[in-house]
């Protein structure tokens, strides 16, 4: 799940959403990603959300597990913003980003599922575009969205070019 359905727009609201996302979760697992999405400015429930979770975390600490999930320093900022998040989430899995030949796969494996064929200078040059993004890369990096984004970029181009589209 995310931060929408967890908080809601109106007091009050909020601890019943995340009270039913809980209680689908019992027995499992409650994954939460881009969690500190839940940390908002003045009036807002991601608060209530977060309070209501904790809570629910240690009431249902025998059949609920809690994943949070989100880019390394906005996670640790969440966790460190409340002393309840600190005691409860003691385990960090870190996750390197995908090297260029890794992204290379992810953009072949997007081809074949795709049905699409790639001509060998083409792809040399996208192996080309890959190697100095992830060189180059920054803390807004999307990783395999990234490669995701390139491709889906690429169709565009090939169906304006098929259909002799023009942009105005």
């Amino acid at each position: 799940t995310d931060r929408s359905a967890l908080v809601a727009g109106y007091l009050g609201q909020t601890a019943i959403k995340t009270q039913k996302v809980i209680q689908e979760a019992l027995g499992g697992v409650l994954f939460i990603d881009e969690a500190y999405s839940l940390l908002g400015g003045e009036n807002d429930f991601g608060s209530e959300a977060i309070a209501t979770l904790l809570k629910r975390m240690e009431d249902d600490r025998d059949r609920l597990v809690v994943i949070l999930a989100g880019y390394t320093n906005e996670i640790k900022e969440f966790i460190e913003s409340n002393p309840g998040l600190q005691s409860r989430f003691n385990r960090y899995i870190q996750f390197d980003d995908y090297s260029a030949e890794e992204l290379t796969e992810i953009f072949k494996r997007s081809l074949r599922k795709s049905h699409y064929k790639i001509k060998r200078d083409a792809f040399e040059k996208l192996q080309t575009v890959i190697e100095k993004a992830v060189t180059s890369k920054d803390k807004h990096f999307g990783n395999a969205r990234y490669v995701r984004n390139l491709f889906e970029k690429g169709v565009d181009k090939l169906i304006f070019v098929c259909y002799n589209i023009t942009r105005r």
